[in-house]
């Protein structure tokens, strides 16, 4: 006799459990501290037991429902506890899998090559612009036009820069997810060309001769605070970011090898890097030194001298020069030197492990900071030799032979 809804609830606990039955295995077995639902069958001549749940959580009908998918797998020659395992098995798995998951993956494996601002920017990204939208979503599932919607939401704002870089961060995921195995396709690859195109600007910079010379003569004669100045007239020798830069520590110096060694913390790509510095740089820093030695910061903060300078510090000072941002940054020094040098033919790699800009092997990191340092040292010292004779009126002039 089949179970109603009345006599399930009429059902009593009682010392010891027992069962009422509804039929073709299914049962309702009544326990002192709940009434829960089973079903008996025969798997290859062994008896099995499957749980549906506990009711009223799991209602009559929702029982019978499950109770039938389960005889329907027994029909097709499948044990239905088996199937369960399986299924269970494949969410948990796709719980790892998700976006969201295997995106925090990939980012803690790039966490010791990065640094803080960029880690922090990039994980900003994709929890601002991806996660709400994908990061639940299982990885193999999420198609292009999925993506593409989400980027168009980003644009729809007015933000065409941000939505390249998601769009270029959703797919270092995937690629990740690809040579993890968890993955075949990069859908955020296809949608290159599918963006609002931006217009890539460089850090604002002078490299015609005589405007630079002009703005070496301004640098030169400002008058302004001491330090600011020390640091304007430092910028161009030593072709550091303006972070680098201002972040300088005494004891980073070595003035008998004429070098300055930055410690891996401090560099974008988080590999020691050497500077060879020219006479001219010398003479600045002895200069600064007999005013700040004792102090921890080459260019100390005028509001507290346990800190650097402000990052704005040294574009401010350009500002009260009358030069615009657009004409020239503090950043834009690394650019003067790397079109100059590269247009006197200086061999591309020298100038490019001087800027900093090859991302090296942390492992070998160590051992190559001193790479082409003889040939560094040579070029450094001809370039500011270069900028000194063109600041104190020379024609426009050639680099020496290299």
């Amino acid at each position: 006799m089949k179970l109603t809804a009345i006599a399930i609830k009429n059902a009593k606990p009682r010392e010891k459990p027992y069962k009422i039955a509804d039929g073709m295995g299914l049962y309702l077995l009544i326990k002192p501290k709940g009434k829960y639902w089973r079903y008996d069958y025969r798997y290859l001549k062994k008896r099995k037991t499957l749980a549906f749940g506990k009711f009223p959580d799991v209602s009559l009908q929702e029982a019978r429902e499950s109770h039938y998918q389960a005889r329907k797998l027994l029909t097709g020659g499948v044990d239905p506890s088996h199937e369960r395992k399986v299924v269970k098995s494949m969410k948990l798995y796709q719980a790892g899998n998700t976006f969201a998951a295997i995106a925090f993956e990939w980012l803690d494996t790039k966490k010791p090559s990065w640094v803080d601002s960029h880690f922090t920017s990039v994980k900003g990204r994709l929890e601002n612009h991806a996660l709400d939208h994908i990061g639940n979503r299982p990885i193999t599932e999420i198609t292009a036009p999925e993506l593409l919607m989400m980027i168009k939401r980003i644009e729809a704002q007015g933000f065409y820069e941000t939505a390249h870089r998601v769009r270029s961060v959703c797919s270092q995921v995937f690629r990740y997810a690809i040579i993890t195995g968890r993955a075949k396709l990069d859908p955020a690859a296809s949608l290159i060309g599918s963006l609002v195109p931006v217009e890539v600007t460089s850090f604002a910079a002078i490299t015609d001769p005589i405007k630079l010379r002009e703005l070496l003569r301004v640098i030169d004669g400002y008058s302004g605070d001491f330090i600011t100045r020390s640091a304007l007239r430092l910028a161009p020798l030593v072709f550091l970011r303006p972070k680098e830069l201002r972040s300088a520590e005494w004891k980073e110096f070595n003035f008998d090898k004429s070098e300055w060694l930055i410690p891996a913390k401090k560099m974008k790509m988080k590999a020691d890097h050497i500077v060879p510095l020219s006479k001219q740089a010398i003479e600045i820093l002895e200069e600064v030194k007999k005013l700040t030695g004792n102090e921890r910061y080459v260019f100390p903060s005028v509001r507290s001298k346990s800190r650097p300078m402000s990052e704005n510090t040294v574009n401010a000072a350009l500002r009260r020069m009358d030069y615009t941002k657009e004409e020239v940054t503090g950043h834009g020094f690394r650019a003067t030197a790397s079109t100059l040098l590269n247009e006197q033919g200086y061999n591309f790699d020298w100038i490019e492990v001087q800027l900093a800009h090859a991302e090296r092997n942390k492992v070998r990191a160590a051992y190559n900071r001193a790479k082409y340092l003889p040939q560094r040292k040579k070029m450094m010292q001809e370039y500011s030799d270069y900028l000194y004779q063109l600041r104190d009126g020379a024609d426009v002039i050639k680099l020496y032979s290299h």
